[in-house]
């Protein structure tokens, strides 16, 4: 098996879990947050959504910077909606689709860089930061199961059954 083919598999299994958790969504509580230096729900459900487009960029750019100093910003419009966040969780991981079918594992294990404000904040293979892509997902996809419970929603199976959902994801 090829890079690519376990990161395309890997991709399939990632965005099924992420779109669980993001239909459970509730509308009306963007703003909501744990504790005050939690991150509000409505950031956190974008940046899942959101997420698997991450593995785009590291494979068609060389590199991104976060903070550029001409202030010009990648993020993407709140969404409002678990119906949004779904169809932004697809539109990125078709996105990230294409871009690993269109790639080589010789390029995967090519550098690609990480800047803020033109300094580089990390220099790896793409391969790594797609692998990296992965666990970021997994992390804060974790964090909005326990958003999810605070708020009294309905907590989706992900890896295995919770006491919402018994099955196995």
């Amino acid at each position: 098996m090829t890079m690519t083919e376990w990161f395309l598999a890997e991709l399939e299994s990632e965005a099924a879990k992420s779109r669980r958790v993001l239909e459970q969504v509730p509308t009306g509580k963007r703003d909501f947050k744990p504790h005050d230096r939690s991150m509000p729900f409505g950031y956190l459900s974008d940046l899942v959504a959101n997420i698997p487009s991450w593995v785009g960029y590291a494979i068609t750019m060389n590199e991104l910077d976060i903070a550029p100093k001409d202030g010009s910003s990648r993020r993407p419009v709140p969404l409002n909606t678990s119906a949004e966040l779904v169809a932004a969780l697809d539109k990125a991981v078709a996105q990230a689709r294409e871009a690993l079918q269109k790639t080589t594992d010789a390029h995967l294990a090519t550098p690609w860089r990480l800047l803020a404000a033109g300094h580089v904040a990390f220099e790896q293979p793409r391969s790594q930061v797609i692998r990296d892509t992965f666990l970021h997902s997994a992390h804060h996809r974790g964090q909005m199961t326990v958003y999810l419970r605070l708020l009294e929603s309905k907590v989706p199976s992900v890896y295995g059954p919770t006491a919402d959902d018994k099955s196995f994801g």
